[in-house]
């Protein structure tokens, strides 16, 4: 049975899924994350972080099959 990994942002991700509908799911709540820290950040000290919802970039990511090891 196949397994998937993330790829988030540059990195590989520790979590393993056994679907690829799964590592989609949490990819996008990764992606949520993302911009609400941003949005804390902003709000906490707007000086030095800027963010704006409308220009906010989500980082890119990859779900990436892993070899049978069997």
């Amino acid at each position: 049975m196949a397994k998937y990994k993330i790829i988030f942002d540059g990195e590989e991700q520790d979590e393993v899924f056994s679907t690829e509908e799964t590592a989609e799911e949490y990819a996008l709540y990764l992606c949520s994350c993302t911009r609400e820290g941003a949005e804390i950040l902003h709000m906490s000290n707007p000086g030095d972080y800027d963010y704006d919802e409308d220009t906010f970039e989500d980082p890119e990511y990859e779900i990436v099959e892993l070899d049978d090891e069997d």
